[in-house]
């Protein structure tokens, strides 16, 4: 459910933390986290997600096995890899998972879009539009145009 809702929203990048490894029968199994792995790949692979780009990491969130480095208690897990566009990517443990993810590119050659979030009205100061600039570059003296009401100002 939420692989479906990150891809819809545009997530492009995922990790996939499979936690409670301490709880499996026998604790730390090879056998289940390889279960879950390939359940939750062909999953995300309907959704739009490639999971040759996906980290799959074995952690227990509880006692802190593979968070922030390698864990004793699964010599079996070798560390997770993925290959995207970009270029390629690997580690062992979550932290270095998440540390893989790159930033999302800015498209600031594109025109200016900022879609307004609220207007305040600031006695003293005027009117005062408030958004997120998706595409383009707004820089101090810039004049801008707001559709659809075609109202231009600086």
């Amino acid at each position: 459910e939420h692989a479906l809702l990150a891809f819809t929203l545009g997530v492009k990048q995922l990790v996939v933390g499979v936690n409670k490894m301490d709880s499996t029968e026998p604790p730390y199994s090879e056998s289940r986290f390889e279960e879950i792995k390939k359940e939750v790949s062909n999953y995300i692979k309907k959704i739009g997600y490639n999971p040759a780009a996906v980290a799959f990491v074995p952690i227990s969130g509880w006692n802190g096995d593979n968070m922030l480095e390698a864990s004793e208690k699964m010599p079996w897990f070798k560390g997770w890899a993925i290959e995207r566009k970009e270029g390629k990517a690997d580690g062992k443990c979550l932290i270095e998972a998440l540390d893989a993810i790159l930033p999302p590119s800015r498209p600031t050659e594109k025109p200016l879009r900022l879609p307004l979030q609220d207007v305040y009205k600031i006695g003293g100061i005027g009117t005062v539009p408030v958004g997120r600039v998706e595409t383009g570059v707004l820089k101090p003296g810039m004049v801008v145009t707001f559709a659809p009401a075609n109202l231009t100002t600086e």
